[in-house]
């Protein structure tokens, strides 16, 4: 048996990777942007670069596999600005999906898609994914998005009124991570005001570079990313993390294939 302690699959040999295969309860593909827009003063590695921190923080803690990222990606809402896109939705979700069962063929027991991005953005192709693959191979999939991690207490930590894209958070966070490719002089407070709506429904968001359209948005960004610090980064991240290493452990003791859900 292996120690509790997780793996980069790419660093295993084949060999090596067929055995831990069969001593470890999680398999995780991590999906982060490699090149989405940030606002001004963000790089547009800023998901990954949490992806980065949040895969290495399992690796360190948890028996898992974690499997070469996945950088490009379904982002409608950022279509007009430079970044790297995958723009057809099923074609992304079929990628993602065919990287699942290609692990559920080498004895994968339990498939963890963690998605830097939100529920209701790229986490649906990732979630119609996870389904598929559950239902097609019988095997236990879960989708950590964003949404998941941050939780009350890490909101707790920010200043901002609203936020949501290249804000306090991400911007603190990226402070912290990878501050030489930060440049705090273009931060702005951007709270897209005029875009505030008092009924209910889903409203798919845009970042808009069409100065007619009433999503046009010059900065690329939601929030108050001024009121950023690196401290408040390392705080959140350290909320995040035990609450991703949370759903981690969780998981790892689910019912795998061939269990009928809810049954010891």
């Amino acid at each position: 048996m292996f120690a509790q302690k997780g793996a980069y699959l790419g660093h295993l040999s084949w060999i090596a990777a067929e055995e831990r295969m069969k001593n470890t309860p999680i398999v995780i593909i991590p999906f982060g942007a490699g090149a989405k827009e940030h606002g001004p003063h963000l790089p547009m590695n800023a998901d990954q670069a949490v992806m980065d921190y949040l895969i290495e923080q399992a690796v360190s803690a948890e028996n898992v596999i974690v499997t070469p990222p996945v950088l490009h990606g379904w982002f409608p809402a950022f279509r007009g600005f430079p970044g790297t896109e995958v723009s057809d939705p099923d074609v992304f979700r079929q990628y993602v999906q065919q990287i699942a069962e290609s692990l559920v063929r080498q004895g994968a027991q339990r498939i963890v898609f963690l998605n830097m991005g939100i529920f209701r953005a790229t986490g649906l192709p990732l979630s119609i994914a996870a389904r598929e693959v559950r239902v097609e191979t019988g095997v236990p999939t879960l989708v950590v998005n964003w949404d998941d991690l941050e939780t009350d207490e890490a909101a707790s930590v920010f200043e901002q009124k609203s936020g949501g894209h290249a804000d306090e958070v991400e911007t603190s966070i990226n402070l912290y991570l990878q501050p030489e490719k930060v440049d705090m002089s273009l931060a702005i407070k951007d709270y897209r005001e005029h875009l505030k709506k008092e009924y209910g429904g889903y409203r798919p968001g845009l970042f808009s570079k069409d100065k007619s359209d009433p999503f046009y948005s010059e900065s690329g960004l939601s929030g108050d990313p001024t009121l950023a610090t690196a401290e408040k980064g390392k705080k959140v991240l350290q909320i995040m993390s035990k609450e991703w290493l949370s759903i981690l452990r969780g998981f790892a003791t689910s019912p795998t294939k061939g269990k009928q859900i809810g049954t010891n």
